[in-house]
């Protein structure tokens, strides 16, 4: 059986953002098989909210700056849909 400590030296090297893009690359991964741009779009524009409303004091300002871009990236592939 795994100590506490172990679990939270381990938790202790990943912040927010961290937990975010996970999220984000298992939800492309789940899109994949359907073959819809429209999905994919609505995830990439979903999850480039969820980086612009995150607190900022929970992760670098780097993945709140993405969050832009993958608004936009979203946004594009929809429209092209």
């Amino acid at each position: 059986m795994l100590s506490p400590l172990f679990i939270d030296t381990f938790l202790l090297d990943y912040h927010l953002g961290h937990v975010i893009l996970l999220g984000f690359l298992v939800s492309l991964l789940a899109t994949a098989p359907l073959k819809s741009q429209k999905v994919t779009g609505s995830v990439v524009a979903g999850f480039g909210t969820i980086f612009l409303v995150a607190p900022y004091t929970t992760m670098p300002q780097v993945y709140i700056l993405a969050g832009i871009p993958m608004i936009l990236i979203g946004a594009l592939l929809w429209t092209m849909a």
